[in-house]
């Protein structure tokens, strides 16, 4: 089977290039006209965001989240008028804890704004930045002036009323609610599906372990893994909307204890991503016209200079190069570009931090060092600060916002990503107005993150013979204890395929040491259409 994702089919038309060079023209030639009056420039003059921990106050239901955490964000503009009345735009981040019949609909009803736009995104990492840069873009083209995007989270509740044996009190439930959030068929082969390459834990560990391979696999690379998440922690133990703000030696982060339960080689229990949270966070946009008019204090606005949004290939098995992301080059490069920036010149991150290998991924795309001095993450990243499903953006967002209104020469970048490291977003944000060239492309364009043409690699289901291991780590029960190692492979063909092995040394092998890099196994036909791999 040929791994290819919808997205990619229009992009590897055989002209690609050439069409591209002359939508570049044509944006050079239309788009200033249609795009770049400074009046229309999208800046934050709001932001809100809240956490409901255990030992406090009992969080509501989600709708309600959104409703408080809205209101903040239009209060937090500071100026005296009814702001809420004017949002003619307003954005929703998925839902994950409750389906809601109409969650959007329900929300403009609670905020009084029937008659404003209203859009609900999809599952993904990247939501909350990527409902703003197409509220941007409506901007630059006159389409509307105010724009609210909102998202929350009440897993932690949810797991509790679920301990309980009951199902939330709450409103406007679903009346045939999605069994499964993303459409199996788009997102994973049939051969993922009976290798179990589904969850995130597994496919960003597989990632980790390529890039580390990839690099020579040195003992110094596992050390700085350790170093990575303990610097998000440390951010965590200073903020006081984190989930966990408690700060934790590497030593704690990293070694396997019956407290912190290996997930998957690397990681471990304290090393990934936390999605049981209760959370909100909101963020509200205008034109700087409608900020000037208004008279928003200069001091309570960051403006949007520049996004950029790309993909990797679907399937980790089909992606030419593990241990890197094309898609995150372009993301990063395109929001810089737009901001007429470098990356010298921004003095804070908030790379997306769902597991070690997104961040470290990210550095290697913007090329920064793992020691460099400016910060990765302004929340404490999902494992410390929480990951409300799609909605951790939201409070990304809103901290950077804080983070450059106490100081105007501050230059700010966030990232997210979706699905397994496959889709990218990047922007970059300012406390003072600058130049923003207009997008090379529309928000809701797919663009390709790959540097040739043909980055997707067959993956076939079923495979028998000698193979090389690209990538490989251990999935491990509920108790911590190994359960079965996980593959990718090339065949000697150069197609790829997925194998994993439930043999006590071979696990061993791939858990305890670097054995397995490059190392060549023999491929034979396991049971349910699965691959068994020896070395």
């Amino acid at each position: 089977m040929v791994a290819q994702s919808k997205g990619f089919v229009a992009i590897r038309h055989p002209f690609r290039k050439q069409l591209a060079k002359l939508y570049s023209c044509l944006t050079v030639l239309v788009m200033p006209n249609q795009m770049s009056d400074p009046d229309n420039m999208p800046c934050l003059i709001g932001t809100g965001r809240r956490t409901w921990h255990p030992s406090g106050e009992p969080a509501p239901e989600p709708l309600e989240m959104w409703e408080l955490v809205a209101s903040t964000a239009a209060a937090d503009a500071g100026i005296d008028r009814d702001v809420m009345s004017a949002v003619d735009d307003l954005n929703l981040v998925h839902c994950q804890s409750w389906a809601y019949d109409d969650p959007a609909g329900h929300l403009a009803g609670r905020l009084g704004l029937s008659g404003a736009r209203q859009q609900e995104s999809i599952l993904a990492g990247t939501s909350p930045q990527r409902l703003i840069d197409g509220a941007a873009e409506r901007m630059l083209r006159g389409e509307t002036k105010v724009a609210l995007v909102v998202g929350g989270e009440a897993f932690a509740t949810l797991r509790t009323h679920k301990r309980d044996g009951r199902t939330p009190p709450w409103s406007y439930p679903h009346p045939a609610p999605p069994s499964f959030p993303v459409d199996l068929d788009e997102w994973y082969l049939p051969t993922e599906i009976a290798h179990g390459v589904l969850p995130a834990w597994l496919t960003f560990a597989l990632l980790e372990q390529a890039r580390w391979a990839g690099r020579g696999a040195l003992p110094e690379d596992s050390a700085r893994l350790g170093t990575v998440m303990s610097r998000l922690n440390d951010v965590a133990a200073a903020n006081p909307d984190a989930w966990f703000p408690e700060a934790l030696s590497i030593d704690e982060i990293t070694r396997p204890t019956p407290g912190n339960r290996m997930i998957a080689t690397p990681y471990t229990k304290r090393m990934t991503a936390f999605m049981d949270v209760d959370m909100a966070a909101a963020n509200l946009l205008v034109t700087r016209g409608t900020a000037d008019a208004w008279g928003v204090p200069d001091e309570r606005r960051v403006y949007l200079r520049g996004w950029g949004f790309a993909r990797d290939a679907v399937h980790l098995g089909a992606r030419s190069d593990l241990t890197s992301s094309p898609g995150m080059r372009v993301a990063t490069g395109e929001a810089l570009r737009m901001a007429g920036m470098t990356v010298d010149e921004v003095s804070a991150f908030d790379l997306y931090s769902c597991f070690g290998s997104a961040v470290q991924f990210a550095q290697d795309a913007l090329g920064l060092s793992v020691d460099d001095p400016r910060p990765m993450s302004l929340t404490g990243g999902l494992p410390y600060h929480g990951g409300p499903s799609s909605n951790y953006m939201g409070h990304s967002i809103s901290h950077m916002a804080d983070h450059l209104r106490a100081d105007p020469a501050r230059v700010g970048m966030v990232t997210g990503v979706g699905m397994h490291m496959t889709k990218h977003v990047a922007a970059v944000w300012s406390a003072t107005p600058g130049p923003l060239d207009p997008p090379e492309h529309e928000q809701g364009e797919q663009r390709w993150g790959g540097d040739s043409e043909s980055t997707d690699i067959v993956v076939v289901d079923r495979a028998e013979g000698s193979a090389v291991i690209l990538a490989a780590t251990v999935a491990h029960g509920t108790h911590g204890s190994p359960s079965h190692a996980v593959a990718i492979c090339e065949l000697a063909d150069g197609t790829r395929c997925y194998a994993r092995s439930d043999r006590a040394d071979m696990v061993s092998a791939i858990e305890d040491g670097s054995a397995w890099v490059d190392a060549k196994v023999s491929i034979r036909r396991g049971t349910d259409d699965t691959n068994d791999f020896v070395f």
